[in-house]
């Protein structure tokens, strides 16, 4: 991150000066390049929403589409690119195709399975990918939702990037089940030891019908964004990034989505606003990432977010208002 300072500068100066002309572009996008998985984990948004599982590959964007729309986010100031899917490690060909824009950093999200010693040398040789390994707290817990013996290859893969240096994360769901026990300092502890430099808290959104009981009261929210800052003041993290979502997006004047911080981008093309908000009227194969940030349907989407910016639920502030994203989407 430190090599790659420079450019992010540069970025910066780019958005800025787009500002200056009336265009706004966010420093971040999602994109979710792979439509499968070889997992099947309890409460997976992206299968719920269907974009994970639909077999529907005819229909996906292929690495020539992916190469022009890295390079409209370079050419326009984007930063940081959060590959998803699915799982993500499934296109290597996308991967590696994102290797190639140097001035942009790309967290992969992945379950952390498929890291073997081909991509252990594109990571190692391409350090503006940043693998992120999504676990759910101790190994009991990933197991439960992600199959028996996940933690265990989660781990030995992240002993490997360790081994080679490379910097890499982890992505935590955070549910009533686990919000204590992944704030304890004994478990960041651990996570930094093992050589993790960066911790995404996800508040779980209720994506799947019956998992209502897994979502965050208010009390636990601000208990988890509590336990957050007191391990962002700990001296012993200094160097560990702790980002959470989406606690962190009202310290800077709420909802991210629809252009505003990021949009999502799914296998299919699809510009939408957020992953936990799957709906879109626009389509990367016909549009450019600056004709999508300008769109009406972002723009409507984002008087609801501004709107309900404190207001949120599940989560995600546009969680509660997905019959209103949808109806503009169809418009």
């Amino acid at each position: 991150m430190l090599r790659m300072s420079s450019s992010f500068d540069k970025n910066a100066q780019i958005r800025e000066q787009y500002e200056k002309e009336g265009v706004h572009i966010p420093p971040f996008l999602i994109a979710s390049i792979a439509s499968n998985c070889n997992l099947r984990c309890a409460g997976c948004y992206a299968r719920a929403n269907g974009n994970c599982g639909n077999d529907e590959t005819s229909k996906q964007l292929g690495t020539n589409d992916w190469r022009r729309i890295f390079k409209e986010a370079s050419d326009i100031g984007v930063s940081f690119i959060l590959l998803a899917g699915g799982e993500p490690l499934l296109c290597r060909e996308i991967i590696q195709t994102a290797a190639e824009f140097k001035n942009i950093a790309f967290p992969v999200f992945t379950n952390g399975t498929m890291i073997n010693l081909e991509y252990l040398n594109l990571f190692d040789g391409n350090r503006n990918l940043v693998p992120v390994v999504s676990i759910e707290g101790n190994d009991d817990q990933t197991d439960a939702r992600r199959g028996p013996g996940i933690s265990g290859q989660v781990w030995e893969a992240a002993d490997r990037l360790k081994e080679k240096g490379i910097l890499f994360g982890v992505s935590i769901t955070v549910t009533t089940e686990n919000k204590d026990s992944v704030v304890k300092r004994d478990f960041v502890d651990a996570l930094r030891d093992r050589g993790c430099g960066l911790i995404f808290y996800v508040e779980y959104v209720p994506a799947e019908e019956n998992t209502e009981h897994l979502v965050l009261t208010d009390t636990d929210v601000y208990e988890l964004q509590s336990g957050i800052d007191c391990l962002r003041g700990d001296k012993r993290n200094k160097g560990l990034i702790m980002l959470s979502f989406p606690g962190d997006e009202q310290a800077i004047g709420g909802c991210l989505a629809a252009g505003r911080g990021f949009f999502h981008i799914n296998s299919r093309g699809g510009a939408e606003p957020c992953p936990f908000s799957p709906f879109s009227g626009i389509n990367l194969k016909e549009q450019s990432l600056i004709s999508v940030l300008q769109s009406d349907f972002f723009a409507e989407v984002r008087k609801i977010s501004s709107a309900e910016a404190l207001n949120r639920k599940g989560g995600c502030t546009l969680f509660q208002h997905k019959d209103e994203v949808q109806e503009i989407a169809m418009e």
